[in-house]
């Protein structure tokens, strides 16, 4: 082709792409003035109509990429006006056929011989001309019905140059409307596209397909669950620019009418179409990236097989590409709820539309967010709850065209939507937040991957069928990941992750972790013990998640849910050590808000011992939407104007949740501070666990996060129990499976586990939970450093990490924007990038005696309400760290007061399982030897007093606690410390069983 030839064609596209941008950008200044809708809907229709015709013969004039654009475009009838899709749809039925004597002569110059050598009968009418090349039918001399494909002349330059011409539009595009930005699309077609142009390279796809999804060799026998039922044409012969393939009799995709006539089942032929893809994507790793409808044709004879054509763009996808894919889309899939809603209605008192909103939203964002860095997406900002967003639409169930223009209205609420969040998180102008990009980089398979789903999508459409993708592609995806995660141990020699021994009983514990891996019990965990001030057990074995085969590690944070009980009250304990609050004190002297609707009343010390009566409050904000419990404002404004059921002090009752916020409240008004610096002051600095323990987690520790997963068998055994009388209803076992998973969905969201929950929302390490009972096992005295041997060592993280969120400097004319820089500073549901540090004071000259074990103890006492000034007890503890010894308690009761035994006996009910915060943990014989506080599906923290012994356990299989049991039962016994009666039951008696149920429920 001449240059001037190219030179027309390039004009010819971009003065059509002009004058229709034109013709829409001055439609839209219309509509401004205009106050009838009616008219409007006609003016857009009719400019709909005039701009697909404008296209339309565009495309058949000028052929090429063009024609193959226009093919694609109809396919997305879930998304593009009806008129686009009713005049670009003649461009699948087939374009004009070139001159039979071109054709011809390509044949016999390509084979080497004469039509008469290679053919008895050749069709003159082509069956199909498309953008690369046309078909026809034909007989060969061996007398097998074959078709033939044939390129067109000259059609590789053609496409080369209209590959430059609309890549320069998309540039054009992109930079007069930055929200359509369909650059990374285009890069891999221009990357992708000229494979096309070689039919050895398709007859090549094509027997590969045909081998993967055993089209050829089918075996009646295999009846296993991702099995495919498609047909495949065998190649019979292929060169550069001509391919003969066998002739199968089908009915055209788009042939409604005949699909009707002959019976065949439109739903039936799309879902295994999916399932053809699915298995392409996952399980091969190889598929092909053009499923538009001219690419099918539907078997004429019953079962009314699809028959699937066109191999020549097909993409091939590594190993962890296709792991990535497939955590992504499993991510996703994970929170949908698999249950019926109204169940779920039911068990949770929540509004259909409530439901409906919280199944969009919920998934796995940890492995989601693990998925996109994996597969090479990077994101300048955080936006995980906008990613979920945009995924679960992408594969929720495909809309028919029927319903096309309200599944476009709701991409266009979702865009304006995620609009509005990043113009709010960066702090942009409409203007700018227009030309900013959230996405950093974009890899090309996922460019194709995307194309493909859509495409499936229009697919579903055009057929007016309904497909769920989550549950047509699930097991593909699965069949992934379950090498890495369903065996376990006894398939993976790293389960353990390789970190040196400490002891004895750490070796000895590895392989009861082993045998807990192989029965399935386990899934991730961390176990850490300490002993008279030692590291004796750091032991992290299994994976991140159900769908996240990333190693756990000493630093990986797990979900304690109400664990973090134990670290809430002893912030408040810190708080009354540094005499800035009185256990004997009524809340609403510290809280004026809180003396509302007969709260005057109770006293600090009730709401540590459970007896404050407000164990229900905030249920009613529950039901109207669980999601508001993570407004940590709007939660502390409703505890205060909450009314008590009981009278202070008189019934313990757990207070499950109110727990968290009731102490959240007390600390904050108490010490002028938030949560999240008193949490950071107390503990995170003087521990150096910086980065392993959070009450709501900050952005930027993701990567890191383990996903929370749970146990089906421990729950199934729920059907042979029951009513349990001391329980609610919601709790009974009938209702317990359902309320958990659901919990679970929640918990694994990221704008959930970000959330200040003080009841039931740490994140921690095992390690630094350990060191934190160890500190307090001995009065507030912090260990000695951890374990040099444990790796990567406690501590390296900073405690506040920073986003990334430079603009790049191609954005706004090569200008970083100003808000970049104010966003970083904005607060993380109370965290800062920088913290306050506390001010140290001066030595005020108390004294400190050193013990047996080369320890500093604290000389003196102080009251139950610990009147020792602030300033005072700062300047201890800066002294203290001269000495390489820190005391992050000065009370030498302390013990007592986490118990309510001793002095303190008279703030907490006797003989109860809850002291002051802490659960108190007793011996076979009666007494109370330790404290500490479990949570739900099994992690733990305690101490035993008397023989200086901390142990902590994480995990994200939730369970009724079996595994943490058995651990907690060997190390005891291993090191010859009494066991907590907690621990003392094990599953598998009926009376165990019911036993162990509300004790792993309202831990």
């Amino acid at each position: 082709m001449g240059w001037g030839n190219i030179y027309r064609r390039r004009v010819k596209v971009f003065s059509l792409a002009v004058l229709i941008y034109l013709d829409y950008k001055a439609l839209q200044k219309r509509e401004e003035f205009m106050k009838n809708n009616e008219k409007s809907e006609e003016l857009w229709k009719r400019a709909h109509e005039r701009n697909a015709k404008r296209v339309r013969n565009m495309m058949i004039q000028l052929g090429g990429l063009w024609v193959k654009l226009g093919q694609y475009l109809p396919t997305r009838a879930d998304v593009l006006p009806s008129a686009y899709i009713s005049i670009l749809k003649q461009l699948q039925d087939s374009l004009p056929p070139r001159p039979l004597q071109e054709v011809c002569r390509t044949i016999e110059r390509e084979l080497g011989k004469s039509m008469k050598e290679i053919f008895l009968d050749f069709d003159e009418s082509s069956l199909a001309t498309a953008s690369i090349a046309q078909v026809h039918r034909a007989t060969l001399i061996d007398g097998r019905e074959v078709v033939v494909k044939v390129q067109h002349e000259d059609i590789k330059a053609i496409i080369l140059e209209d590959l430059k011409d609309a890549k320069s539009i998309v540039n054009w595009i992109a930079w007069a409307e930055p929200q359509y930005d369909f650059n990374p699309m285009i890069d891999e077609w221009c990357k992708e596209t000229p494979k096309e142009l070689d039919f050895n390279h398709e007859a090549e796809n094509t027997r590969t397909v045909s081998k993967n999804l055993r089209c050829t060799n089918k075996n009646d026998s295999d009846k296993s669950i991702n099995q495919v039922d498609v047909l495949i044409p065998e190649v019979i012969q292929s060169t550069e620019k001509v391919l003969i393939l066998e002739y199968m009799d089908g009915i055209r995709l788009n042939d409604l009418e005949s699909l009707e006539a002959c019976g065949a089942n439109k739903q039936k032929i799309v879902e295994e179409i999916t399932r053809a893809y699915a298995h392409q994507i996952y399980v091969d790793g190889f598929f092909n990236g053009d499923p538009h409808t001219g690419n099918f044709l539907v078997s004429k004879e019953p079962p009314h097989r699809p028959i699937l054509l066109d191999f020549g763009f097909t993409m091939k996808i590594s190993s962890s590409m296709k792991q990535s894919l497939a955590k992504m889309f499993l991510a996703t899939a994970e929170g949908q709820f698999s249950v019926s809603p109204y169940s779920i209605l039911f068990t949770l008192s929540l509004s259909l539309p409530l439901l409906c909103m919280l199944n969009l939203l919920l998934g796995d964002h940890v492995a989601l967010l693990s998925s996109f860095a994996e597969m090479g997406l990077k994101l300048r900002l955080d936006l995980p709850e906008q990613a979920m967003d945009v995924t679960s639409i992408f594969f929720c169930a495909s809309t028919p065209a029927n319903e096309a223009a309200e599944y476009a209205k709701t991409l266009n609420e979702q865009r304006t939507r995620n609009m509005k969040v990043l113009q709010e998180k960066m702090n942009l102008s409409q203007k700018e937040v227009k030309r900013f990009n959230p996405i950093d980089a974009f890899p090309g398979d996922m460019v194709i991957f995307s194309r493909v789903v859509n495409l499936l999508r229009g697919l579903s459409s055009t057929l007016n069928a309904r497909i769920v993708y989550q549950d047509i592609m699930r097991s593909f995806a699965e069949s992934v990941l379950q090498e890495k995660i369903a065996k376990g141990p006894s398939a993976n020699a790293q389960w353990i992750y390789d970190t040196p021994v400490h002891s004895e009983v750490e070796a000895k514990l590895r392989q009861i972790l082993v045998e807990l891996g192989n029965e399935g019990k386990i899934l991730g965990i961390q176990v850490c013990a300490y002993k008279d001030g030692k590291v004796i057990i750091d032991t992290a074995a299994g994976v991140l998640g159900r769908y996240d085969p990333r190693p756990v590690q000493p630093d990986s944070l797990f979900s304690v849910f109400s664990v973090t009980k134990g670290i809430t009250a002893g912030m408040l304990h810190w708080l009354v050590d540094n005499g800035k609050l009185n256990l004997d004190e009524s809340i609403a002297n510290i809280w004026p808000e809180f003396g509302t609707n007969g709260k005057n009343l109770i006293k600090v010390h009730h709401v540590l011992n459970h007896t404050a009566g407000l164990q229900n409050a905030l249920d009613n904000l529950r039901k109207e939407n669980p999601l508001l419990l993570t407004d940590w404002d709007e939660c502390l404004k409703q505890i205060a104007m909450s009314a008590p059921e009981t009278e202070p002090g008189q019934v313990q009752l757990y207070h499950f949740l109110s727990f968290g916020w009731l102490c959240g409240g007390i600390i904050e008004h108490a010490s002028g501070k938030k949560f999240q610096e008193i949490l950071e002051e107390a503990f995170v600095r003087p521990l150096n666990i910086e980065g392993e323990l959070y009450v709501g987690i900050p952005p930027g520790v993701e990567s890191r996060l383990a996903s929370l997963t749970i146990d089906k068998d421990d729950f199934s055994k729920l059907s042979k129990i029951g009513s349990l009388s001391a329980l609610p209803s919601t709790f009974q076992p009938e209702n317990i499976s359902q309320l958990v998973t659901t919990l679970l969905a929640l918990s694994n969201m990221l704008n959930v586990r970000r959330a200040i929950i003080p009841a039931a929302n740490g994140h921690c390490s095992a390690r630094a939970l350990a060191r934190y009972y160890a500190a307090l096992v001995d009065r507030g005295l912090v260990p000695p450093p951890h374990s040099s041997l444990s790796t990567p060592p406690l501590g390296r993280h900073p405690h506040i990490p920073k986003f990334s969120s430079e603009i790049t400097s191609k954005m706004q004319n090569g200008k970083k924007s100003k808000a970049v820089g104010s966003a970083s500073k904005k607060k993380e549901n109370g965290y800062e990038q920088k913290t306050k540090q506390s001010k140290d004071s001066k030595d005020n000259g108390s004294g400190r005696e050193s013990n047996s074990d080369g320890y500093t103890s604290t000389s003196g006492s102080s009251s139950a309400s610990n009147t020792s000034s602030p300033d005072n007890s700062s300047a201890s503890s800066n002294d203290s760290r001269k000495n390489n010894v820190i005391w992050i308690f000065n009370d030498p009761r302390i013990h007592d007061e986490f118990m309510g035994t001793g002095e303190y006996s008279d703030l907490a009910l006797p003989n109860r399982k809850f002291g002051l915060g802490f659960k108190r943990f007793s011996s076979s014989d009666g007494s109370f030897s330790g404290f500490g506080h479990s949570g739900l599906g099994g992690s733990t923290g305690f101490c035993d007093i008397e023989n200086r012994f901390a142990i902590a356990v994480t995990l994200n299989k939730i369970s009724f606690g079996t595994a943490t049991k058995k651990i907690i039962q060997f190390v005891c016994s291993e090191l010859n410390v009494p066991l907590p009666d907690e621990f003392s039951i094990l599953s598998g008696t009926e009376a165990g069983e019911e036993l162990s149920i509300p004790r792993a429920l309202f831990n």
